[in-house]
């Protein structure tokens, strides 16, 4: 699951597969909290995925405002579990940046036009 969805169960397409691996080859995905808010603090550019399934809330509820704070745009999942395998990782992780390289330039832009499309979070 690289992009984000309408419809989060159909299947990933090799195009979408292709994305993420090339996102985790070239080192340009951020995991976890602590490394994403250094990022964020640095001002660096990128889309932040938070999972929504992550308890307690407390653990990352001040990255959306900061993410706001930095005109970035972010996103929820439902799954820390597809977060993590989206990653390139076995582990779920809670939160993580993908960072624009201009290998996968396309795919970001229009992944980043989707994300910008979709509703507010309440």
């Amino acid at each position: 699951m690289t992009k984000i969805k309408a419809d989060p169960d159909r299947p990933e397409t090799p195009e979408e597969a292709c994305f993420r691996e090339k996102r985790v080859k070239q080192k340009q995905i951020r995991r976890r909290v602590k490394e994403v808010q250094k990022f964020i603090n640095k001002s660096e550019k990128g889309i932040m995925v938070l999972a929504k399934d992550t308890l307690p809330v407390e653990v990352y509820c001040h990255l959306p405002v900061m993410c706001e704070d930095q005109n970035m745009p972010y996103v929820y999942i439902p799954s820390k579990t597809d977060l993590g395998a989206a990653a390139g990782s076995k582990r779920p992780t809670c939160v993580i940046m993908v960072k624009p390289h201009e290998e996968y330039q396309e795919a970001y832009d229009e992944c980043l036009e989707e994300v910008q499309a979709l509703p507010p979070p309440l």
